[in-house]
């Protein structure tokens, strides 16, 4: 099994259950990896024979344009796309990262991971 990563994904947002995460928005980022068979590739030198990570790309930044209240949901509706997105797949996981959370501390992100 091979495993292409797509790293630090920069997006904002406007997730979170308070109101002014709603109006305000934040900065998040967003890191996956997908598993799966890639050797037909290594002959074919041909997009179709792999996972095109612009599709990836493109999964996140159309999720994290729907409001949730939780990055927990909006990290499984990533996930679900992605695995949808090419039967190569054969695991993946996502990490969607909120970067300044307004909570009482000094607290630099706060982060899920979830993998299927």
């Amino acid at each position: 099994m091979q495993r292409i990563e797509v790293n630090d994904i920069r997006i904002y947002a406007y997730h979170g259950c308070l109101p002014e995460e709603a109006k305000i928005g934040g900065n998040y980022l967003v890191s996956l990896y997908v598993d799966a068979d890639f050797s037909d590739s290594y002959q074919s030198d041909s997009l179709y024979d792999t996972v095109d990570y612009v599709l990836l790309n493109s999964i996140v930044e159309e999720e994290m344009a729907v409001r949730s209240n939780l990055i927990e949901h909006v990290a499984h509706r990533i996930l679900k796309r992605m695995k949808a997105s090419n039967r190569r797949i054969s695991r993946a996981g996502v990490k969607v990262r909120k970067l300044s959370p307004p909570i009482n501390g000094d607290v630099a992100e706060i982060a899920i991971w979830i993998e299927e």
